[in-house]
């Protein structure tokens, strides 16, 4: 009798198994298969084991599946495991699907992943494929409205461009974003006005600068395509050549004042020499008259020079400066 009861315990183990997961996972079995989109109940038992919504998993699967798009729960239980948005990706597909787009499952996952984490998403850039976009430039968020460029007579120019883009999804993943549009359609506004030989010109065809940076390619490499580049605003900014030629003068003129300043200084200096060399020669001056009286004095002694000869001596000096008042008599002494 135990024996029995054992067996009938063992029996019902497996048995009450399989009855709980016919009812957890019937009415999601239910309107899986009601929708023509059918879903095992392993594929159900297998993706609650393994952490995966499966509830999300056969919406999305039933939203492709009315779409007529053949999608199985694997792949998209395979993009929720790697953190992607199921239900954004798979309207993604549709509205590409209705758009004429072509966008398989694994380009729309690989395009949610890239855009994870930012502003952007898989929609968004369908959308944007569908419904072209208009870029302003310069991004007002940057806190710059105009691009400003000098033309060759040195007239400031001020522009402010539009671009229309439409989403490339072949080069979406690892292309360059609308910051780098941006960027290259700057430089090359910048570029075609400092190439014009008068601001005039560029106010007469303002078209011209669309065209000559619409011809340079500048959506090479990056995730989206280039329409059309309409310039939305030119105005004239300021005489930057004038500055430029006013500053110039000023340094010019700070330069040669500072080298008169220079020679200034150098002839102060030699002034100071030369005044200095004087006191210095006037000193030897006075010692050598200084050794006159001395070296009349040592002739006295020596005898070599008598009273007489020094009353000549005298005389002859008197005579001179006698002479010297009647030749010049304003001259004072």
């Amino acid at each position: 009798m135990n024996g029995y009861l054992i067996l009938a315990i063992v029996l019902a183990i497996p048995i009450l198994f399989v009855v709980f997961v016919a009812i957890s996972f019937f009415s999601m079995w239910l309107k899986a298969w009601l929708n023509g989109a059918p879903v095992g109940m392993i594929s159900l038992l297998g993706m609650r084991l393994g952490g995966v919504p499966y509830g999300l998993v056969v919406e999305a699967r039933i939203t492709a599946v009315k779409a007529g798009i053949p999608l199985n729960t694997d792949k998209i239980a395979a993009h929720f495991l790697a953190g992607g948005n199921v239900v954004p990706t798979v309207q993604a597909i549709i509205a590409a699907q209705k758009a004429g787009i072509q966008l398989d499952w694994d380009r729309a996952c690989a395009i949610d992943l890239a855009t994870k984490g930012s502003d952007k998403s898989v929609v968004e850039a369908v959308r944007t494929s569908v419904d072209p976009k208009v870029i302003d430039c310069p991004n007002p968020a940057s806190g710059r409205l105009t691009i400003d460029g000098v033309a060759k007579d040195g007239i400031q120019v001020k522009v402010k461009a539009r671009v229309t883009v439409r989403t490339n999804l072949d080069r979406f993943v690892g292309g360059a974003k609308e910051e780098t549009i941006i960027a290259r359609v700057g430089e090359g506004i910048v570029t075609t006005i400092g190439s014009s030989d008068s601001y005039k010109h560029v106010l007469e065809s303002p078209d011209n600068i669309s065209k000559t940076v619409l011809a340079r390619g500048l959506d090479v490499g990056s995730a989206f395509e280039i329409l059309s580049i309409d310039i939305a605003d030119v105005d004239v900014g300021e005489n930057v050549g004038a500055k430029l030629q006013e500053a110039q003068a000023m340094a010019n003129k700070n330069m040669a004042q500072a080298q008169a300043e220079i020679r200034r200084a150098m002839a102060v200096a030699l002034e100071q020499e030369m005044k200095a060399k004087v006191q210095e020669m006037q000193a030897k001056v006075v010692e050598s008259q200084a050794e006159v009286p001395r070296a009349m004095a040592e002739a006295f002694r020596n005898g070599r020079l008598g009273v007489m000869d020094y009353y000549k001596l005298e005389n002859i000096q008197s005579d001179t400066s006698m002479r010297t008042s009647i030749a010049h008599p304003d001259v004072k002494k």
